[in-house]
């Protein structure tokens, strides 16, 4: 397929990357710096560098695209202001109703709520904690995914918790809260993979499934 990665150069935007290359697929990659640019990328990739907000550079990126994957997450910096993902999501959905592009994957945390969860303990205490310490991200995160689940076209948006760097260890646990057993950590690699594979694995279609190793 031809894949859009948003959030191309971030820690698991650049795994993705990889992925579906290894899986042979052509990928452009939309990314803020160009300095981030990885070298050990081929030539083939296609880059497109612009700000999430430039609707112009976004539609460029979507052109052409059989599905999206957008593995962004807000600022943690408490100094931050304003919802430039919220933003930058909405004109991803838009080139991508203009452009004809049906398949959106992203990433999210368990402040997301799907409509098979049943409410448990632990994700209550990551919505509280979201919303106490990090407002103003748990804010974005709500309004990313909102637009998303009401956008009409065919989404999923794989929920994580506690992400790790390290090799990785295979995603041993998925689905939803208070009906699956869902742990807190996972390698940054495994949400890259269980990301990518979303492409092809048609369980989780219109679902926030969480995962955890």
């Amino acid at each position: 397929m031809n894949v859009t990665v948003f959030g191309a150069t971030g820690a698991i935007g650049q795994l993705v990357v990889a992925d579906l290359l290894a899986s042979g697929h052509a990928v452009t990659a939309y990314a803020r710096n160009a300095g981030k640019i990885p070298a050990s990328w081929p030539d083939a990739v296609r880059v497109i560098v612009g700000e999430i907000t430039n609707a112009a550079a976004i539609d460029t990126a979507v052109a052409g695209a059989d599905a999206v994957i957008a593995a962004l997450g807000p600022s943690m910096d408490k100094k931050a202001t304003g919802l430039p993902l919220v933003e930058g999501t909405k004109l991803i959905i838009e080139a991508m109703q203009r452009r004809g592009v049906k398949r959106f994957i992203g990433n999210g945390t368990p402040s997301v709520i799907d409509k098979r969860d049943k409410p448990t303990l632990q994700q209550k205490f990551v919505g509280f904690m979201g919303r106490t310490m990090l407002p103003r991200a748990y804010q974005e995160l709500l309004g990313m995914s909102d637009l998303i689940v009401n956008s009409g076209i065919n989404w999923t948006i794989v929920r994580f918790i506690a992400p790790k760097d390290g090799p990785a260890k295979g995603v041993k646990r998925h689905g939803f809260f208070g009906t699956d057993k869902i742990g807190m950590a996972v390698t940054r690699a495994d949400i890259a993979a269980f990301t990518a594979a979303q492409l092809t694995d048609i369980r989780y279609r219109n679902a926030a499934p969480a995962i955890s190793n």
